[in-house]
């Protein structure tokens, strides 16, 4: 008989990770409730890390972070693990499937073969869950698929160590002990702080709504500095690293409005829930920008589309964010 995981599809495969592990450890936990708790929203645009040579932005906080301050702050006991040899790292998932215990662990995309190649991409820090065997196949629940899968024991392993930027090896962990039950309201200001922090007060021009900005001012400088051609590969990576890796900037922006209107029910207060709705708003801007960038990419550019105006847009992303999040500061202050 296979075991019973609550299998829940999400956005993102860290939050979804956490959500789907806390849950069958009975301390249900929305997917935008761990990324809010584990500050997840952030900016980075970081020119001099090049991804097959052109600039990198990230809108997520590092890889592992959020897991790490999830389970910190709710006072969640963890067991992780990496490994040198594939050998080793299959027989320790092997011991705690046999005792029952689902396992969440970091694989590299590209060779999940339940992925179909289209979607498939050199990503090492993608995380799932396994949480049983079958024969030699594996029962895994992966968060950004709709139903569970299963997986050869080859391919797993393969995935599990696969070489490159951000290389799992072997990395595993599992949960090992819960609160009986979650004081969330202390996570939440928690989460909620360290997200104003490093959006508002970091003293680095590439990072925050100062980087948002930053982006702006390149966008706009693009086709001069880099000539047309150049710039529409830049721009169409800038769009393909906010919509189609990880959640993207506007559904981590999604994720966060979701859980501000968590918020506002847990900590009795209805100026989340107003906030919430400016975020949502804020996500779309976001959207708009890609919309526009994507068309201007395809030489579909329509009146208002142009690097200047996309530069505009960005500018009102920033100041939007900014607003909000100093708002959002004073109130996680209040006693």
């Amino acid at each position: 008989m296979n075991p019973v995981f609550p299998h829940r599809q999400t956005a993102h495969c860290e939050t979804g990770v956490i959500a789907n592990l806390l849950t069958y450890h009975g301390l249900p936990l929305s997917e935008a409730m761990a990324f809010g708790i584990g500050g997840g929203l952030f900016f980075g645009y970081l020119p001099f890390i090049r991804i097959n040579g052109l600039p990198l932005t990230t809108f997520r906080t590092a890889p592992g972070s959020i897991f790490n301050r999830v389970t910190k702050r709710l006072g969640i006991g963890v067991a992780r693990s990496t490994f040198r040899d594939s050998d080793r790292a299959m027989a320790a998932l092997d011991r705690y499937l046999a005792q029952g215990v689902p396992v969440g662990m970091q694989a590299g995309v590209y060779w999940l073969p339940y992925f179909p190649p289209a979607l498939r991409f050199h990503f090492n820090a993608h995380n799932l869950v396994v949480y049983g065997k079958r024969g030699d196949d594996y029962l895994i629940s992966d968060p950004v698929l709709g139903e569970p899968v299963v997986c050869a024991a080859a391919d797993l392993a393969r995935a599990r160590f696969a070489q490159g930027a951000l290389a799992p090896k072997g990395k595993m962990y599992c949960i090992t002990s819960v609160p009986k039950q979650l004081d969330l309201a202390p996570a939440i200001r928690q989460g909620i702080r360290e997200v104003c922090r490093y959006m508002l007060s970091v003293p680095f021009p590439l990072i925050g709504t100062r980087g948002i900005r930053y982006l702006a001012n390149q966008v706009e400088r693009w086709p001069a500095k880099l000539g047309d051609q150049r710039a529409i590969l830049y721009l169409g990576n800038q769009i393909r690293m906010q919509e189609e890796i990880g959640t993207g900037g506007a559904g981590f922006r999604f994720i966060f409005a979701a859980f501000l209107q968590e918020a506002a029910d847990i900590l009795g207060d209805g100026q989340f829930l107003e906030l919430s709705q400016r975020m949502t708003a804020i996500g779309d801007l976001w959207r708009d920008f890609a919309v526009a960038g994507a068309r201007h990419c395809k030489g579909r550019a329509g009146q208002g589309e142009d690097f200047a105006d996309l530069s505009h847009i960005l500018r009102r992303c920033a100041a939007q964010e900014d607003a909000l999040l100093r708002e959002l500061s004073s109130l996680v202050r209040k006693p």
